[in-house]
């Protein structure tokens, strides 16, 4: 459905390329040797890091957009590799997300021939991204073979130095790309305009974010391995999808997209695909199977709610229930 809405199937129809789904069956995923010390990877994954095999040895270009993230101040080039490399377990990176980061560029620079990206910015989004961004009509593509480099000017475009954003800055002193603006070459635009570019973007939580934060880093760190890393795990993406899909889309950011399809961008996308019949643009509501989900998981809430406001009633007025007791008998 996502492939189809968002109009990539068309594309990939009318080029004859093909989608891969690196989740489905057919796909082998084998183990990587690395070829220098993981920062982190090693610690997180002790029995072995398995990547896709069909990745290996191919060129890759990666398409990411100019926004902020609520765990890495900026996504980019290099963060565009997480979903791709890293099976079911990456969410148990994300309490050292900045040297993941640096070790899955690591790992492309090994498997990967070429390297490029093309990151597009004709809207650029700010505030607590990726999921829940106000968009920016900026009018930017940047492209480059440095992965470090396209991050660190996308950095400072939105108004960020580059260098204090870890995973950036572990890069550039590492040797794996450029992430000081001052050093990297810039054609295509004038170089003085873009080093005067300042959009003033800021990185913020929402309140999904809040919390997994408290879980990653404070208080309710010691209770990782519970709530992350055991069978409990599924709460946390019900407690995600429900803030997300169930309250933020449908009365936040359903907005957002209908003013965004207004501006020329957006009626550029309303056009892709005319020719095949698909002229226009979907605006998916809430997905049945979450709206129950929550609705079941709102009951049994406020069933825990009312048995423990029954229980400490109980606990802190023993009289009264007596007397109650008594006058049914």
């Amino acid at each position: 459905v996502g492939e189809r809405n968002n109009k990539h199937k068309y594309v990939v129809e009318k080029y004859g390329l093909r989608n891969v789904h690196l989740y489905e069956p057919q796909y082998n995923w084998v183990r990587y040797e690395p070829k220098r010390p993981f920062l982190v990877l090693d610690q997180v994954y002790p029995e072995g890091l398995y990547i896709p095999e069909i990745l290996i040895g191919r060129n890759i270009i990666q398409l990411p957009t100019i926004k902020t993230h609520v765990f890495t101040q900026v996504t980019g080039a290099m963060k565009n590799a997480f979903g791709g490399l890293l099976g079911t377990k990456r969410h148990w990176t994300h309490s050292v997300i900045h040297e993941t980061l640096v070790d899955l560029l690591m790992i492309q620079h090994d498997i990967h021939p070429g390297l490029f990206a093309v990151m597009d910015g004709t809207f650029a989004g700010d505030g607590p991204g990726p999921r829940a961004m106000r968009w920016h009509e900026k009018d930017v593509i940047l492209a480059s073979a440095d992965q470090v480099a396209i991050d660190a000017i996308s950095a400072h475009l939105q108004g960020f130095d580059p260098l204090s954003i870890p995973f950036i800055r572990i890069a550039h002193e590492m040797g794996l790309g450029v992430g000081d603006p001052e050093q990297i070459e810039i054609v295509g635009e004038d170089r003085d305009w873009v080093m005067a570019q300042n959009w003033g973007f800021i990185q913020e939580d929402t309140f999904a974010s809040r919390g997994q934060k408290l879980i990653y880093h404070g208080f309710l760190h010691p209770l990782e391995p519970l709530l992350l890393r055991s069978p409990l795990v599924p709460w946390s993406y019900f407690a995600s999808n429900f803030y997300h899909n169930v309250y933020w889309y449908p009365f936040v950011g359903r907005k957002r997209v209908e003013a965004a399809l207004k501006t020329k961008w957006g009626r550029l996308f309303a056009e892709y695909g005319a020719e095949a019949g698909l002229r226009g643009a979907v605006m998916p509501g809430m997905e049945p199977k979450t709206v129950a989900i929550a609705a079941a998981g709102l009951g049994l809430l406020t069933l825990a709610l009312g048995a423990g406001a029954w229980w400490l009633w109980r606990r802190h007025h023993p009289q009264l229930h007596t007397i109650i007791r008594t006058r049914r008998k």
